[in-house]
């Protein structure tokens, strides 16, 4: 008969917690019927009592320990936080009553206080010079792009954007928005912490989504109601210019690849052209059910946009742990690229292809109980984003990262399947895909990409990413490059840490943005462009050290601020 199960605790936020112990977890024993706890809806229950695979000697603790000051594989020798770069350790007093927990965890007893996120301490201070130059060297690219973007477009005029990197121009203004911006960015700055580390999981999820909501709306507000939402996507580059040749959709999509080449009798605008046709199928479908127009289209992209953040919240909880989870909601908020999310299409191809590797890491690491549906409905979702945008498919670099870090194929075959029946119902419609992705390549260089060189963008574009993912990201991904090496080696002995998973999730998607960059697809607004894989970068900030945390808001904040602020963009 099996140990009674230990009711779960509240998270508390010096407690590491896995949440990849779940009932379809590979490589774990199941707990009692109805001990499981869907990672959408709640905290997971710990394991049996006594030792698992957590707690033995071979396994480092789930602590961020600093990766760039030990070698792969240390687990004796000096408290791997009292490294340079360690972070914060627990408040003097709390310290005598931390004891030991249910497999191995530490718990918080007597008259021990939750950590706050951003709460100062009495631990060693951790060194901020490299993150502060990782951030600065960022700054410097963006600086380096303008200036020399700047000059080559008034000497040759190629680049064919208003002020280089970004497809923008230089105009400071203020807006409608102004005010709510700063507030609710003030707000996230000063409270964020602290309400990501004690809200309840569900209300952290739904607060994460319509936070985020609030920040994209209230950016877009700054250019005004009509040009910064209802007009973006009614523009003669747009896809509501051909709501009315879809009346009879099936020809439309028929005939779909007859008019993507700019030399093709009525040949459909960039942006229609430059997609398959679920994109434009989707504005079509909101004008069917009396949602037409261009304000419905944003309210649109902006809802599904904005929930990316929940959906990465979730992502990196069931693939890390809760704590790191926590620490990257606020971040996950002020997102800088919501600056291009309210409002383009794009936002909305980013909240798609979020659930879609959400849902396919609550199967593969077992946080639900129906692992099966949901391995299908990332399928699906899978599927419709490959439909919504070719260069999407680079998404399948993060999925295979997700069923790694979880261990776990047996997803698999169900997601391939959710992708197939998504292909074959838009072949049988008429679509090839295809035959649309190499006519798509040939419009690629009828157009602006013929001219725009290629030595410029293929560091410009990175410069816009730094623009997208903040400065806060980029001193995180510091810390995921100097840690990488040592979490592979962990990873393939089985010793990983969720530090270690968070790392290898950083990189996989830095490398998808890399892959997009060099193949030369995305010459210029990769600031909308790459935002469904730029989004995966913002989780890294959580590997920055506790304190200081609200500095990195306000610099993540300030970035989006100030680019909304100093240049009109194109979306």
């Amino acid at each position: 008969m099996p140990p009674p199960q230990p009711s779960p605790t509240p998270y508390r936020a010096d407690v590491p917690a896995d949440p990849r112990t779940g009932p379809h977890a590979p490589s774990r024993p199941h707990p009692a019927p109805g001990s499981a706890t869907d990672a959408a809806s709640g905290p997971l229950p710990d394991g049996p009592d006594g030792p698992d695979e957590h707690s033995g000697p071979d396994r480092p603790d789930e602590s961020d320990e600093s990766d760039e000051h030990s070698g792969p594989d240390e687990h004796s020798g000096p408290d791997e936080h009292s490294g340079p770069d360690a972070p914060d350790a627990p408040d003097a007093p709390d310290a005598p009553n931390r004891r030991q927990g249910p497999n191995g965890r530490h718990e918080s007893g007597g008259s021990g206080r939750p950590h706050v996120l951003g709460e100062a301490g009495s631990g060693p201070a951790p060194s901020r010079v490299p993150d502060l130059l990782a951030a600065g060297s960022a700054l410097l690219l963006v600086t380096v792009a303008v200036l020399i973007g700047s000059a080559i477009e008034a000497e040759h005029g190629t680049l064919r954007v208003g002020w280089p990197p970004f497809y923008a121009r230089w105009k400071p203004h203020l807006g409608p928005g102004t005010p709510a911006a700063l507030l609710l960015a003030a707000a996230v700055v000063l409270h964020g912490p602290a309400l990501a580390a004690r809200l309840p999981w569900r209300r952290l999820v739904l607060g994460c989504w319509g936070a985020a909501m609030a920040w994209t709306w209230f950016l877009a507000l700054i250019d005004g109601p009509r040009r910064g939402v209802a007009e973006r996507l009614t523009t003669r580059y747009e896809y509501l210019t051909v709501i009315d040749r879809f009346a009879d959709a099936g020809a439309a999509l028929r005939g779909f690849t007859d008019h993507i080449l700019l030399d093709a009798p009525a040949n459909w605008p960039p942006h229609v052209a430059g997609h398959p046709p679920a994109a434009v199928l989707t504005f079509v479908g909101l004008d069917r059910v009396g949602l037409g127009g261009g304000a419905w289209a944003a309210a649109w992209c902006v809802t599904v946009g904005a929930s990316a953040a929940a959906a990465l919240l979730i992502a990196v909880r069931v693939l890390t742990d809760e704590e790191r989870a926590r620490r990257a909601a606020p971040f996950l908020v002020l997102a800088p690229g919501a600056v291009w999310m309210g409002v383009s299409a794009d936002g909305y191809f980013a909240g798609v292809a979020a659930w879609s590797l959400a849902l396919l890491a609550l199967a593969a690491t077992g946080a639900t109980r129906v692992p099966r549906a949901a391995a299908l409905c990332a399928g699906l979702l899978g599927g419709l984003t490959c439909y919504l945008s070719y260069g999407l498919t680079l998404c399948a670099l993060i999925a295979a990262t997700v069923l790694l870090l979880a261990r776990n194929a047996r997803p698999l075959p169900y997601a391939l399947g959710g992708v197939a029946a998504v292909a074959l119902a838009f072949s049988l419609a008429g679509f090839n895909w295809w035959e649309g992705f190499n006519l798509l390549h040939e419009r690629y260089y009828q157009g602006a990409a013929a001219i725009r060189p290629y030595g410029y963008w293929v560091w410009a574009n990175p410069a816009c990413t730094v623009a997208v993912v903040g400065l806060a990201s980029a001193a995180g991904l510091r810390r995921a490059l100097s840690g990488g090496p040592h979490a592979l080696v962990r990873l393939r002995r089985g010793h990983d840490t969720a530090r270690d998973r968070l790392v290898l999730l950083a990189l996989a998607a830095l490398v998808t943005v890399a892959v997009a960059d060099l193949s030369g697809m995305s010459k210029a607004e990769t600031e909308r462009i790459w935002l469904p894989f730029a989004l995966w970068l913002l989780p890294c900030a959580a590997l920055l050290p506790v304190r200081g945390i609200r500095w990195w808001l306000a610099a993540q904040a300030t970035v989006a601020l100030l680019v909304n602020h100093l240049l009109l963009t194109g979306w």
